[in-house]
């Protein structure tokens, strides 16, 4: 029987979906469903696999892993650059792999391929539609930005009026108010 068909078998089961079972997938090699769902799942492979490499940079530039000057400084290692760039390759490479394991584990793996499906049934807009729906979206958000603006000029010429704010003599506001003759 083929590891595809043992997987199948397993996740028919519910033997892959019970809490834990994510350890001994890592240990796996073969792909589960390998023809379905490939736009998500190497969508998600990339976005996660990305991800912790971004992690891992961080963590090398922010000196998290100066622990490492301690084995370097003992001459355990042959320079602290080193022994921080290795360390982080295969901290890289254990996190790309637990992402590759990550689409083909079966559970996650149906859902994206279910994902896929659903995205396959949507009617997307054509090219127009999108202009047009962008352009009414681009001139709302522009004229509640203008809205707004002119709400807070009012309501603080009002509270300067009424004495609640004051402001300064030289500031714009005083300024814009001594121009519209308030």
């Amino acid at each position: 029987m083929s590891a595809t068909a043992n997987q199948n078998k397993a996740a028919a089961s519910g033997g892959s979906g019970g809490p834990g079972s994510f350890i001994p997938e890592l240990f796996r090699f073969g792909l589960y469903k390998p023809a379905q769902g490939r736009i998500v799942r190497q969508a998600t492979f990339f976005s996660v696999a990305l991800l912790v490499c971004l992690a891992i940079w961080e963590l090398y530039a922010s000196g998290w892993f100066n622990f490492l000057n301690a084995a370097v400084a003992e001459g355990e290692v042959a320079g602290p650059n080193i022994a921080k760039m290795l360390f982080s390759f295969v901290l890289a490479g254990i996190g790309i792999w637990t992402a590759y394991r990550l689409v083909n584990f079966p559970v996650f793996a149906d859902f994206l391929i279910a994902v896929e499906a659903e995205m396959n049934k949507v009617s997307w807009p054509t090219r127009d539609q999108l202009y047009r729906a962008s352009v009414v979206v681009i001139f709302v958000i522009f004229a509640m930005a203008v809205l707004l603006f002119l709400f807070d000029i009012l309501w603080t010429a009002v509270f300067e009026m009424i004495g609640i704010r004051y402001s300064e003599s030289d500031s714009w506001w005083s300024k814009l108010r001594g121009f519209l003759g308030f």
